[in-house]
């Protein structure tokens, strides 16, 4: 009991701290002791449980290729060291997110997200009203709120989040005044954000819900209409952000996406230079690197941007051709898994990987959020990817299990 209470206080505070809710508000020696309290905490549990590590993670082999091509891409990098330093980030994101998707059922793992992101919306409100300084934009973005997550955009993007953890969680769970208030506060705080992209992907993400909610399995023809609202959906928001410039301008924004189109033509570019492994983890992007000055030169003269803005484009500049494929086929494989769960169960915390996948993927068309230092998309996506394989896995063997009972009885009578 006292261990499954310190796993799950251990579970919030990895959860907190890759979604970058310590950053601006803790010094950084505090950052890098929390850093490797989580990551060695997480290899302890995992070695605790090193039967189940192997079993859970041999259900997924393709994506520790992938992992492995991330971890080694420092040996095709300009300056090996530096991308082999960064690695680290990627071995505690991969490190603790087997652990929280081997540790907690599916149910859990919302609760524990909820949970972690109703702390984030508090800490946010907190960081506001003692130091704005802290919580509100200055000069760059007049009025909107960041909380503690540095970016107003991160902040709508760690809200969106949390507003699908609480609207999915069963009521028995969290008494539902609770359930109310984090998503409410949730809500709030993605309009405070005055982020244009969270708001339309909470529409989106919203109406999916609702759908899945209330218009469920019907019979085979059901399950393809619905599949293909699904991808009608991600391909719309991708249109929206990409190409229907009139749409972006009437919501006051720069048809050019505030210059990211300029600097993925260069990035594009650049890349067929080393199409198929790429540049390395990070490394196009440092400032020290001429692509990096070259791809912000054609948005502002002098301006180096920290990334491409696209996380599929930036996957590709690190690992190239190859590595951005197979994440494809790993999104691809977690994707199918996650609509037969959501059309298999009537229990709405099952809809949360499919709500996660279709955000990751909408997401990353504006912004890099998928191998971005460290971050909460990659620890949740290797967390879901590695739930719904073992999810799959263990619905087959207990097929056969029922057959294999069926069977006997039916030679018994």
């Amino acid at each position: 009991m006292i261990l499954g209470i310190a796993e799950q206080i251990f579970a919030v505070l990895g959860l907190l701290f890759f979604a970058g809710a310590f950053s601006d508000i803790l010094p950084n020696a505090t950052i890098s002791l929390l850093r490797y309290l989580i990551w060695f905490g997480a290899i302890a549990l995992l070695i605790l449980r090193w039967h189940s590590t192997l079993w859970v993670a041999s259900q997924t082999k393709l994506l520790w290729v992938l992992c492995t091509i991330i971890l080694f891409s420092f040996l095709w990098a300009d300056v090996p060291l530096d991308v082999l330093r960064d690695s680290r980030e990627v071995m505690q994101m991969t490190a603790f997110g087997l652990y929280f998707g081997m540790r907690f059922i599916l149910r859990d793992q919302v609760k524990l997200l909820a949970i972690a992101f109703g702390i984030g919306a508090l800490m946010s409100l907190t960081a506001v009203v003692v130091d704005p300084t802290i919580g509100i934009h200055g000069s760059d973005h007049p009025g909107a709120w960041k909380g503690v997550y540095g970016y107003k955009n991160i902040l709508g993007s760690m809200m969106i989040l949390g507003a699908v953890s609480f609207a999915l969680l069963p009521k028995y769970i969290m008494p539902v005044i609770c359930q109310w208030i984090g998503f409410g506060l949730c809500v709030v705080l993605i309009l405070l954000s005055t982020s244009k992209t969270s708001l339309i992907l909470s529409i989106l993400l919203a109406a999916i819900i609702v759908f899945y909610r209330f218009y469920r399995w019907r019979g085979k023809i059901t399950i393809v209409f619905w599949d293909l609202f699904i991808l009608v959906a991600v391909s719309v928001s991708s249109i929206i952000f990409t190409n229907w410039t009139e749409i972006i301008t009437g919501l006051g924004r720069d048809p050019t996406l505030t210059g990211r189109t300029p600097m993925w033509t260069v990035a594009l570019i650049r890349l067929m230079e080393r199409p198929w492994l790429g540049f390395g983890r990070g490394m196009f992007w440092r400032p020290v690197h001429a692509y990096a000055r070259e791809a912000g030169s054609a948005v502002a003269h002098g301006f180096i941007p920290p990334h491409g803005h696209n996380g599929f484009i930036d996957m590709a500049l690190d690992i190239g051709l190859v590595g951005l494929g197979i994440f494809l086929v790993c999104y691809g494989f977690a994707y199918i898994r996650s609509l037969k769960l959501a059309y298999g169960t009537d229990r709405l915390y099952n809809l949360y990987p499919l709500a996660f996948l279709i955000f990751l993927f909408v997401n990353n068309i504006t912004e890099s959020f998928i191998l971005y230092k460290s971050n909460i998309y990659w620890t949740l996506f290797i967390s879901f990817a590695v739930k719904l394989a073992v999810i799959e896995q263990e619905t087959k063997l207990d097929n056969i299990s029922q057959v294999s009972e069926l069977g006997k009885l039916e030679i018994g009578g």
